[in-house]
């Protein structure tokens, strides 16, 4: 195709395209949505009423559009399996440790743009590559479609770097995991609501886990447990024992 032609050898992008080819293996067709896939807010600037041309409203869409994808393909793959089962092995796939390793594995670490004071504060990267694989998704599925997108998700990463089957058996309850480990070092560890960012309209749980009084880790969610979970995982994450 002639766009293809033209992004891979005569655009000012050639060159970020060649790297995106290199990595996702397709030439992408409007390169604007996969650059701000990568972009952090610490580093976006702001469009309009407090909202920044980060990569946030399209990790929104790619989170839907991936779990979409992993819901079809374990429906299929268990049909045996209840509901539960099928809902836990889903959220094991989708799991922000998960998906920062994936995008580690992938390359994407080369890609995402964020204020590099973050490296100074592990706590601030959190879910920094987790969220970019979901922005990720989301463009491509603003820029190929939903058909295309689910070829790339099955046959491009769940196929050759997702182990299932082992994944079934690997336990992920994070909030478990860390209560565990805080007894096992003699260590306190407090979950925490706190306010959210001044301004945000939607009405969100923002949740800091404290071990000891240090803050491992930040989850966000309409859900108070479901935002104490991510917070878990993350300071898992954090503290390395995952």
């Amino acid at each position: 195709m002639a766009f293809k032609f033209y992004n891979l050898y005569l655009s000012s992008n050639r060159a970020y395209v060649k790297k995106l080819k290199n990595i996702l293996g397709f030439v992408p067709g409007n390169i604007k949505l996969y650059q701000m896939a990568f972009r952090h807010k610490s580093v976006a600037s702001t469009i309009k009423e407090g909202v920044k041309n980060s990569n946030e409203r399209l990790e929104f869409l790619g989170d839907a559009v991936l779990g979409s994808v992993v819901a079809e393909l374990l429906f299929k793959l268990y049909p045996y399996k209840d509901e539960g089962f099928l809902t836990e092995m889903r959220s094991k796939i989708v799991s922000r440790a998960n998906l920062n390793q994936l995008s580690r594995k992938l390359g994407f670490d080369r890609l995402i743009q964020y204020d590099a004071r973050m490296i100074h504060y592990p706590t601030k990267q959190g879910s920094l590559m987790g969220d970019a694989f979901e922005a990720l998704v989301g463009a491509v599925y603003l820029d190929k479609g939903y058909r295309f997108t689910k070829e790339f998700l099955l046959t491009r990463i769940i196929k050759p770097h997702v182990d299932i089957h082992t994944l079934e058996n690997t336990e992920t309850n994070f909030k478990s995991r860390l209560i565990e480990w805080c007894q096992q070092e003699g260590k306190a560890i407090n979950f925490v609501q706190i306010e959210n960012p001044e301004g945000e309209s939607v009405k969100m749980f923002s949740i800091e886990v404290l071990v000891s009084g240090e803050v491992c880790g930040l989850g966000r969610d309409f859900n108070k447990k479901s935002a104490e979970k991510l917070a878990a995982e993350r300071a898992c994450e954090y503290l390395k024992i995952l």
